[in-house]
């Protein structure tokens, strides 16, 4: 992938823009579904924060958000941002990424994940 082709990706991702299905690499969001152990939570938020700004470091990562749920407790969602999914699976399948998802595995009941590629990203009107 050529560096404007990149270039154009990310910008997509950010913006009013349809993102081209048939483009070789569009960016991709990684939905992670986590339980964690109730009593734990408090500590949990605190390392995921220390693993998150490590994560954004990465140069394909473009944004990543944790959020809890107010109806399930315990509950939480990872939803991080990626240039491509070559860059995403690289990612994932290094030491780096390793050594932070067991960080993370004390906390965790279950978890799952979903790689989905962003179609649309709308930007709030101007107000």
């Amino acid at each position: 992938m050529t560096t404007a082709t990149a270039a154009a990706a990310a910008t997509a991702a950010v913006s009013n823009t349809p993102v081209d299905p048939g483009r070789e690499a569009a960016p991709i969001r990684v939905i992670l579904r986590m339980e964690i152990f109730p009593e734990m939570a408090a500590d949990f938020e605190k390392v995921w924060l220390t693993i998150g700004e490590a994560i954004a470091a990465e140069p394909a990562n473009v944004g990543q958000t944790l959020v809890k749920s107010n109806e399930a407790i315990g509950l939480y969602f990872v939803f991080t941002d990626w240039r491509t999914e070559k860059e995403f699976r690289d990612f994932e399948v290094s030491a780096r990424h390793t050594l932070h998802r067991q960080k993370l595995k004390p906390y965790r009941r279950t978890g799952a994940m979903d790689v989905t590629e962003v179609v649309f990203r709308l930007e709030p009107a101007d107000r």
